[in-house]
């Protein structure tokens, strides 16, 4: 049976914009006390709240949400976020505050290689309890689709002990969860080199992989002091041949990434602080998701990614927040995309966009990040009467309802 939800203040939807190049708020679709028609977990129709009523008079009675003004749009999705680890990089964090970089912290054991001592000596309930803990509170803020990648272990054992917890805690989460393998993060302290690294997670973790369903997508970190731009090549385009999905970590600190991102066909290419004109170029050209990291640029006081240049270009941009114990520990996907909306001069129309369907799209996935017909029913409800009030509070309004396949779960 269809359950009708609403009547919600303001109902806000894209439900036709384009996934590439710059968004007007015009182009938002407000509808005052709106509706949404739910039936087995997807939207079978979006409108006016006593439209719907008279055109589906059978329909149950969905539940309504808080009492007072409620402003409902779709859930959100973070397209990149390092969730599952163990220990605290405060320290890093005081060092780079006082004048250290981020090499130089790497370069005195701190940085990525800190967080792969603490995660590989954690136990499998440990790092479910911790990944649990961040999964509920980006539930919380209404992220109901969360992109997780492995990264913190670092042998053939740990990345596939990563990936199986990251899918063991999906299995019992009420948000999507989607995994993905880094394997490729840094050169392991025991492998001698990228090349032998990179051929032992092609020849060692790739079939597991594949037998067991652990994940459809692979990233790399394409920079100096992890992979150089021709080994990650190979390394993708063999990935590429086995049929799986490819992100690239690119144009960071030092440009390369980005460029082989679109080279290589790749779903997204993630953080692009350093893109110049030659890059946001290629990107505006190709069929490669721009995602915008403010998170990290935040943790590390460093120039935004170009969105304002990348959209007015052309290109698909999508934020996330980039959650991780070392450069990005914040983890508010709505206070970094509303940050980033600021400085970047980003219309609220697109900085909704960039956390909801072209999110989506960075993930390979069509059927969510609108409220249409068709999609996904995760929404959520802000306790609200003007859906600019969102941004406007830079993520301190939170949520007071998440539905997830039209299942109230907050």
């Amino acid at each position: 049976m269809a359950v009708l939800f609403g009547p919600f203040t303001q109902l806000v939807t894209h439900p036709e914009a384009r996934l590439r190049g710059p968004l007007m708020d015009e182009e938002l679709v407000v509808i005052p006390e709106g509706g949404i028609l739910v039936r087995e977990g997807m939207i079978q129709a979006v409108g006016p709240f006593a439209e719907l009523s008279r055109a589906f008079p059978h329909a149950r009675a969905g539940e309504r949400g808080a009492t007072g003004p409620n402003v409902v749009m779709a859930g959100l999705i973070d397209c990149h976020t390092h969730l599952i680890f163990a220990g605290s990089r405060a320290r890093d964090y005081a060092a780079r505050n006082a004048g250290k970089t981020y090499q130089e912290i790497a370069a005195a054991g701190g940085g990525i290689k800190d967080t792969l001592r603490h995660t590989r000596a954690a136990s499998d309930d440990e790092l479910l309890r911790l990944l649990r803990q961040r999964l509920d509170r980006h539930l919380r803020s209404g992220v109901t689709t969360v992109e997780v990648k492995t990264g913190y272990g670092l042998s053939v054992a740990e990345e596939l002990r990563m990936l199986r917890l990251i899918n063991r805690a999906g299995e019992r989460h009420p948000a999507a969860v989607v995994p993905t393998c880094l394997a490729a993060h840094l050169v392991p302290p025991e492998m001698p080199d990228e090349r032998t690294w990179l051929t032992t997670i092609l020849e060692e973790i790739v079939p597991v992989v594949t037998a067991e369903n652990l994940a459809r997508r692979f990233d790399i970190f394409v920079e100096q002091g992890a992979f150089s731009v021709p080994a990650a090549r190979e390394y993708l385009l063999a990935l590429k041949e086995r049929g799986f999905d490819l992100t690239v970590h690119g144009d960071q600190f030092s440009v390369g990434g980005s460029q082989l991102a679109a080279e290589v066909g790749a779903r997204s290419v993630d953080h692009l602080e350093v893109s110049g004109a030659a890059e946001i170029a290629t990107l505006a050209a190709s069929r490669t998701i721009a995602t915008a990291l403010p998170g990290a640029s935040i943790g590390l006081g460093c120039a935004f990614t170009p969105a304002r240049k990348l959209l007015d270009a052309g290109a698909a941009l999508a934020i996330a927040s980039d959650w991780n114990p070392g450069s990005a520990p914040q983890g508010d996907l709505l206070a970094q995309a509303a940050i980033l909306g600021t400085f970047e001069k980003l219309s609220t129309a697109e900085v909704l966009a960039g956390i909801t369907f072209r999110a989506a799209a960075a993930l390979g996935l069509s059927d969510r990040g609108r409220l249409a017909a068709g999609q996904r029913a995760d929404f959520i409800s802000f306790p609200t009467q003007d859906y600019r009030e969102i941004l406007y509070h830079q993520g301190s309004l939170k949520p007071n309802r998440v539905w997830i396949s039209g299942s109230p779960i907050i």
